[in-house]
């Protein structure tokens, strides 16, 4: 079925539709990603994103039981330029398009995905939809121009009610913003209780959990969208170890005092390299963030920067100079993408242990 993709500033891009038929809008930005769109398109960071991804050949190892990282997909679209429609891998159950359809969601193929990657560089990243050939182009252009998206994402995918996972270790809170499944798993295989709560969970009701750690999750939007969550985190601080990943990054700036900005296009991929400024080393990241914290506005707060991106410089990482307190940008536990930064997870071990007075 002929499909075109159509950007608020009058841009059209002719393709051919696969998945649901429907028509679908949201924030487009683009992936850097030569694999992984399983999990991308299961992250719920992506939640109201159209994602184009910069590899030309996408769905080429199908889909499998295993690299889910939420149960529904939060993803508004997909745009590729070439979709594989007999993937070949050990692994593959259905193809990417069986998928979209189960899942109901809208994705365009067959597009110059480097000609709307150059736009979304050059311009920053803009509100589209994914129509039938047949949509009116003008009237289509002007409704994005005109219309808001919801900003409501994080209370979309969080969870409504805590559940657990269950270990015989540090009792850990994970504060769901829409936490990948990866963060569970990289918390379990090192024995943490999990307890997973809803991102409108007050700083009194978790500490009556009698936590040994929290977790800040990943999440979609912009910080400044869930303020609701800087008093949780304030009325946390010192009272139990703090470890924020991606969004709880941000929400700890936010806390502490410091400022967050929108970038002009994000950083999405698997090949984002950060300079550990205390250790003075380098690893290659995953990524997928659209806002950062601002690194001026670190001045006169109790937040020491710990990471950087060497790509744009901006800010990675956080260290709070009293508190067992310390966050990235990017996400350690990968799903997709490299493991260099897996082990943050044993260093918010070390912390727990640390804070406990047990000796590591």
């Amino acid at each position: 079925m002929k499909k075109k993709l159509i950007l608020e500033s009058g841009e059209v891009f002719h393709g051919e539709g696969f998945g649901a038929e429907l028509e679908t809008a949201g924030e487009v930005v683009f992936n850097t990603g030569m694999t992984g769109y399983q999990e991308l398109i299961s992250d719920p960071s992506y939640c109201g994103q159209i994602v184009c991804m910069t590899y030309p050949l996408i769905g080429n190892y199908g889909i499998n039981r295993d690299d889910y990282e939420s149960i529904e997909p939060a993803i508004k679209g997909l745009i590729v330029k070439e979709l594989c429609d007999l993937p070949s891998n050990f692994r593959t159950q259905i193809t990417l398009d069986e998928l979209f359809k189960k899942k109901n969601l809208s994705g365009i193929s067959g597009i110059d995905t480097r000609r709307l990657t150059r736009i979304l560089r050059n311009h920053g990243v803009v509100k589209g939809k994914i129509v039938n050939a047949d949509a009116d182009e003008n009237a289509v252009a002007a409704e994005l121009k005109s219309t808001s998206f919801p900003i409501n994402q994080v209370e979309e995918v969080s969870t409504k009610t805590p559940y657990a996972n269950p270990n015989r270790g540090f009792k850990v809170v994970l504060v769901d913003f829409g936490a990948k499944l990866g963060i569970i798993r990289e918390l379990s295989q090192r024995n943490c209780d999990i307890i997973v709560v809803s991102q409108d969970t007050t700083a009194e009701d978790i500490l009556l959990m009698n936590p040994d750690g929290i977790m800040l999750s990943n999440g979609p939007g912009d910080p400044e969208d869930v303020p609701h969550a800087l008093d949780m985190i304030r009325g946390l601080l010192g009272k139990v170890p703090i470890f924020g990943i991606c969004l709880g990054h941000q929400l700890i700036g936010l806390a502490c005092g410091a400022k967050t900005f929108k970038l002009k296009f994000g950083h999405r991929g698997g090949n984002h390299p950060v300079l550990d400024l205390e250790k003075n080393r380098v690893a290659i990241t995953s990524q997928n963030h659209g806002y950062a914290v601002d690194q001026e506005s670190l001045k006169g707060t109790d937040l020491i920067e710990t990471h950087i991106a060497l790509n744009d410089r901006t800010n990675e990482g956080l260290r709070h100079k009293i508190h067992p307190c310390f966050s990235v940008q990017y996400h350690p536990e990968a799903s997709p993408g490299p493991e260099d930064a897996n082990y943050l997870f044993d260093e918010f071990i070390d912390l727990m242990y640390q804070f406990k007075n047990v000796p590591v």
